[in-house]
């Protein structure tokens, strides 16, 4: 469905218009219906309208010259003037503006509703043609030849002698160019699985697209379009005073960036670089371009970024926040995962507010990613490979495109990190508490056993020890040893002959009458008592 506005200062006109037609069965729909040329194109900005019937006579702007506004900063709009003076020089000025039609009033409800058949039809065709495959392969082998592309390509790299611009421009039928000079590179940011399947996941055919779209928004101006081997589009500007040359080169960048989105159904993000005077000065201009794509990494996608907006803007005293580092370590060991994607979001916002250079990001992100490394590593040693999220660890940082994939990556990793660890610490904890009980077993004689040696034994502080065992046990440890004793001395009383104070010293009590006590205690009954009943129960 396409959409539709109309422009006429007579308010009988527009409603007589609006009310004569079924636009949805003629594939549009009326979007908005305006007084004159000022409000229509105030509100194209916002509702971006695919067609604009419009008057000519007008107060404030009239429509010729809202055509020509449109054609400057909307070329895929079409407009049809519809309009009851039908003197030349209006109909010469509307071709001069490539207007799509000029009709002349009164016009019928059928012709409408014909001219309307025609001009879909017309863009359904435009459409199709632009997302053909097979007429895409046929537009990619008839490109510009490689050679005309290399030769642009050490143009703007600097590394062609002035003496040979001249003639090669003349050989690759070029036009000489006159001051000023500006570059801009086109990057396309990716593709989605839907976007990648229409394109029958074929590269080179959406790359194919993106450019002829290019070509198209470029088609009549003072610029040349080619591609780098790095797969960017650039765009060379030239021939126009300062303050123009920059201004056309941000308007038609906007353009070139809405018309991917719209027609193609992906992103690209552009870098506009500095102004120059010479074409020797090309390569500081491209430099500037590729450096305004850089800042994709913090802006995000689907942008025109000009690198003197973005030049000064990062602080001169930029260092590494270690204390993100050690914060992250600590959460990964002993937080929640809430609490740890919070700490990435707000370093993520902090660095794209920084606006600091992309290697001091990358810089600062390593160091974040090595604090990861670290705390994994107590739990693994050197066998850091059976964390599984082991290859995330290992990933490209300059894969990514923004900070906003880092920061979704960086939550993985410290996910699997925070899961990992929880797990190796419930591992780790059974194994020292069944190293503890193997311990006990072996030493319950011993009557100097206490909860200092026992902790020493594993390494670990009593306090922490205590409460660790006391969770999973739901006893202290120095019970524990107690019921493990009275245990053995249950063995002894039953299957040996020993007096009781020989059975407390096996068990570890020194003193008979302290360990009769604890016997009794434990039991009900006292130990000569307990062989008692045994007896009896024979």
């Amino acid at each position: 469905m396409y959409k539709l506005i109309i422009v006429d200062d007579e308010a009988e006109v527009r409603e007589g218009i609006k009310e004569s037609i079924a636009w949805e069965q003629h594939g549009f729909e009326c979007i908005g219906d305006f007084r004159n040329g000022s409000e229509a194109l105030e509100a194209i900005s916002d509702l971006r309208p695919d067609l604009v019937l419009s008057d000519i006579c007008m107060p404030f702007m009239n429509g010729i010259e809202l055509t020509r506004q449109i054609q400057l900063s909307y070329p895929y709009i079409k407009v049809i003037i519809l309009t009851g003076h039908d003197e030349f020089d209006y109909a010469q000025q509307a071709l001069r503006l490539k207007v799509h039609d000029f009709v002349l009033k009164p016009i019928t409800a059928n012709e409408l509703r014909s001219l309307l058949n025609k001009v879909k039809d017309e863009m359904d065709q435009e459409a199709e043609s632009r997302e053909n495959v097979s007429h895409l392969k046929m537009q990619l082998t008839q490109s510009l030849p490689l050679l005309r592309e290399r030769f642009l390509e050490q143009l703007i790299g600097g590394t062609l002698k002035e003496t040979n611009i001249r003639e090669r421009l003349d050989y690759f039928g070029l036009a000489l160019m006159a001051p000023n000079y500006l570059i801009v590179a086109v990057d396309i940011d990716d593709l989605d699985e839907i976007s990648r399947e229409k394109w029958h996941n074929d590269p080179e055919l959406f790359r194919s697209a993106a450019y002829n779209i290019v070509q198209e928004v470029m088609e009549g101006k003072e610029a040349i379009v080619f591609r780098t081997r790095e797969e960017r589009m650039i765009v060379l500007f030239y021939g126009e005073s300062e303050d123009k040359l920059v201004e056309a080169a941000l308007n038609l960048s906007e353009v070139i960036r809405y018309c991917m989105k719209k027609y193609l159904h992906f992103t690209v993000t552009v870098g506009v670089g500095t102004l120059c005077s010479a074409l020797a000065e090309l390569p500081i201009s491209y430099k500037g371009a590729i450096a305004a794509l850089d800042y994709r990494f913090l802006l995000g996608k689907d942008r025109v970024i000009s690198i003197k907006d973005m030049e000064g803007h990062h602080k001169p005293d930029l260092y590494l926040d270690l204390e993100w580092n050690l914060r992250l370590a600590t959460l990964v060991k002993t937080g929640t995962f809430e609490q740890a994607e919070l700490l990435i979001e707000q370093i993520i916002r902090s660095l794209k507010a920084s606006m600091m250079p992309l290697g001091a990001c990358y810089l600062q992100i390593h160091s974040i990613l090595l604090a990861i490394i670290r705390t994994i590593h107590e739990f693994t040693g050197e066998d850091i490979e059976q964390f599984q999220g082991y290859e995330m660890l290992h990933k490209e940082i300059s894969h990514f495109k923004t900070l906003d994939e880092i920061e979704d990556w960086l939550k993985i990793i410290c996910q699997k990190a925070m899961q990992y660890v929880s797990e190796q610490r419930s591992d780790q904890t059974k194994m020292q508490i069944l190293s503890v009980i193997a311990y006990i077993e072996e030493h319950y004689a011993d009557e100097n056993l206490s909860v200092d040696e026992i902790c020493r034994h594993v390494h670990l502080s009593k306090s922490y020890f205590s409460s660790l065992f006391k969770q999973n046990k739901d006893q202290t440890l120095m019970e524990y040893v107690t019921r493990v004793r009275m245990d053995k001395a249950k063995d002894l009383l039953k299957l040996t002959s020993l007096k009781s104070y020989k059975v407390a010293s096996e068990v570890g009590y020194s003193d008979p009458q302290y360990f009769s006590v604890i016997f009794k205690k434990h039991t009900g009954v006292s130990p000569t008592e307990y062989r008692e009943m045994l007896l009896r129960e024979k």
